[in-house]
């Protein structure tokens, strides 16, 4: 029944992106907003590679299709290049990311987490589906879109295993109205049954977008859906059935994955979250003519001619409205398999754990834009900030197995400002500041600053990127309240956490070389870690653990250093991208990362058919050295500090993918034989303490462009 209800769906997501659609009006190109030689950047919005470097062109993308994103407090556009890359398109699916970069628990849509410091997110609210990026998008990670013809994407990836696979499709339209108008939808369907047992994901996130783009008033908005459902094993139960499977085979001449036992088998949770977000503008300005005749001209006032003009703005007035609703259940269907796992139960056979948040936030702002006389070199904003939570605990009770529900309400008002420079071709900045001046987070505060400046030196386009911040932060609400059937902390006392970086990097178009550095201190570190209990035998000698975890936080400095170097190289059809990084924590028993990290691909890239049909065949291999990772709670569904009575180290060990790349016209398809060095060298294929990757598996992915 679930595998008809599956493809049920799947074809209801296709027959909603074919249905019809008018045509529409004939559409400009995109307003001064998006100045020539910003930064495109490198992925999409799923953290895809994209081309920055395509020429748009009739061929393959029609004239007129631009796509941007938007800031989340005040509704600045952020310009993206259209996803047209031929190379890549093979990792765009893998949950270890582009270049292998993230730990995570082996199956599709499993919680993940960055082993490069630099690149995680600060943590929200609702931290508990932080770890899904690959699937959940926030509101700046949404692709808005304006385009001449009714554009959709659908991708289908799957990997074949007659028990075990794996499925996502997924599927993104937009369309105009007129030449301002434009609105759409994705939708992204992922269900994992899981290489291992327990461990199946199926999610359903989905989500409308509309957007208005006119002289006086500007418009975005976004409503989604997230829908997680992730069944929790907890791991193998002996890491030798990876790494000495010969030892643990008793008998057998092989075993499948499936085979191996795991900690748990009837537990879940599910995370569902519904958002609304909406940012608008009006701007206040005048009109002046697009081409001024020049001083030496005969005109007469009697001549007639028609002058083009053009709305420049000189004040906005800003408003950004989020709301979110977010529920988590933690469910549990085996009291006694608790009992013997876990510290502590705290509500007897009670089965769910629910938590929710309610948040809504607003933001009012007043702008002086940039560009509208030759002094206004820059933008400068002032903005006010409220914020309302409503958090929901269970909470004790004297009646057994039973229990009532706390609520934590939190107001916050906010004030700052932001001043922005985004036109011109030579250099771009922008400068953010934050205070909490009232309510929970009150003397919580965040000073930001980016900038690129962009240079022809020699022929080659050279681009240095500068990222700086001071952040002093209140620890969000989980770290400081969080009640559930196993895991219980109220912690009044914790500091603001202190966090300083400056970081720069510096590119060469020609060369291909990318090269990134930055230091980072942070005081008051605060972390989620391990404190289970160890049994001891009458000799003395630890025979298990009784699980349970806490909040800490590390009062002294912590300093994170990375360098990474980034390089393309090719040779006539011949091509070798990798990715090196360095890095280095002060503190490694507490903010643990691997030294090393290091990613290559080696492959062959040529034009067939007229250069109609493009293929790849190549090789790609992902390495960090050994590390003692974070290890997984299902309690709380995050990544948290091993228990330094029993840690293990993992890494140290190659993974190499072999695959085939074709793009023809405008579809893409791969075929990827995953994992093929499963059982070379230590085999310790483990990207998280006792959670190994998906052994060797065929995977395909196909992805179709339309225009109509």
């Amino acid at each position: 029944m679930k595998m008809k209800l599956k493809y049920i769906s799947i074809l209801i997501c296709i027959l909603c992106t074919f249905l019809p659609i008018s045509a529409q009006n004939t559409i400009s190109s995109a307003r001064g907003s998006s100045a020539s030689g910003r930064d495109l950047g490198t992925h999409d919005r799923n953290g895809n590679p994209i081309d920055t470097t395509a020429v748009t062109d009739a061929k393959t993308i029609p004239i007129g299709l631009h796509q941007w994103k938007v800031t989340r407090r005040l509704g600045n556009i952020v310009p993206i290049a259209v996803d047209t890359l031929h190379a890549g398109f093979q990792n765009t699916n893998d949950p270890a990311g582009p270049t292998g970069q993230y730990n995570y628990l082996g199956n599709l849509g499993a919680p993940r987490l960055s082993r490069i410091f630099f690149d995680r997110k600060e943590e929200s609210q609702f931290f508990f589906t932080d770890l899904y990026d690959q699937s959940v998008l926030r509101p700046e990670d949404v692709t808005f879109t304006n385009t001449l013809s009714p554009y959709t994407n659908l991708t289908y990836y799957k990997s074949f295993n007659n028990r075990n696979s794996e499925e996502r499709f997924k599927s993104y339209f937009a369309v105009n109205a007129n030449k301002r108008f434009g609105i759409g939808f994705y939708i992204d369907y992922l269900y994992g049954r899981g290489m291992y047992n327990n461990q199946s994901t199926a999610f359903f996130n989905g989500g409308l977008f509309a957007s208005y783009r006119g002289e006086k008033y500007d418009m975005h908005f976004i409503f989604n859906n997230d829908n997680l459902k992730m069944r929790e094993n907890g791991g193998i139960t002996d890491d030798r059935y990876i790494t000495d499977p010969l030892d643990m085979a008793e008998g057998k001449k092989q075993y499948t994955s499936t085979d191996i036992p795991t900690l748990f088998n009837k537990i879940w949770n599910h995370n569902t979250s519904y958002h609304t977000f909406l940012t608008h503008r009006y701007n206040v300005g005048f009109y002046r003519a697009k081409n001024q005749l020049p001083k030496d001209s005969l005109q007469t006032a009697t001549d007639s001619i028609d002058v083009e003009t053009e709305f420049v703005p000189v004040t906005s007035f800003i408003h950004t409205l989020e709301v979110d609703l977010n529920g988590r259940k933690y469910i549990t269907q085996d009291d006694a398999q608790n009992r013997q796992y876990f510290e502590h139960t705290y509500f007897g056979n009670d089965s769910i754990d629910k938590d929710k948040r309610t948040s809504v936030r607003n933001t009012f702002g007043i702008s002086l834009r940039e560009g509208f006389n030759k002094w206004a070199k820059a933008g400068l904003t002032a903005f006010l900030t409220h914020e309302y939570r409503d958090f929901s605990l269970p909470d004790t009770t004297d009646v057994p197995d039973q229990r009532i529900i706390k609520h934590y309400k939190e107001n916050v008002v906010f004030v700052g400002g932001e001043l922005l420079k985004e036109q011109g071709k030579l250099l771009h900045y922008k400068v953010l500041g934050e205070l909490a001046i009232a309510g929970e987070d009150a003397g919580q505060f965040r000073v930001e600053g980016n900038g690129d400046l962009n240079l022809n030196l020699l022929g080659d386009s050279v681009r240095l990127d500068v990222n700086t911040y001071v952040k002093n932060l209140n620890p969000v609400f989980f770290y400081r309240n969080f009640h559930s059937k196993h895991y219980w902390w109220d912690n009044t006392d914790l500091s603001k956490i202190m966090r300083t970086r400056l970081e720069g990097k510096l590119s060469s178009k020609k060369l291909g070389t990318t090269l990134r550095a930055g230091v980072e201190n942070i005081k008051n570190y605060t972390y989620l870690a391990n404190t289970s209990v160890p049994i001891t035998n009458s000799a003395g000698e630890i025979t298990s653990f009784k699980n349970n975890a806490a909040v800490k936080q590390y009062n002294g400095n912590i300093q994170v250093f990375t360098a990474m170097l980034q390089q393309q190289l090719k040779f006539g059809i011949l091509h070798l991208d990798g990715e090196v990084a360095y890095q280095k924590s002060s503190e490694q028993s507490i903010l643990p990362l691997p030294e090393l990290s290091a990613y290559g691909n080696l492959y062959i890239h040529a034009g067939l058919v007229k250069d109609i049909l493009q293929v790849s065949l190549g090789a790609d291999v992902r390495y960090f050295t050994k590390y003692n990772a974070p290890d997984y709670s299902p309690v709380i569904g995050q990544f948290y500090l091993q228990n330094p009575e029993n840690q293990i180290a993992i890494g140290g060990c190659p993974m190499v993918n072999v695959y085939a790349n074709l793009h023809w016209k405008r579809t893409r398809i791969f075929l990827m034989m995953y994992n093929v060095n499963q059982n070379s060298g230590n085999s310790r294929y483990f990207l998280a303490p006792h959670y190994p990757i998906s052994p060797r598996i065929l995977k395909l992915g196909i992805s179709w462009n339309f225009f109509d």
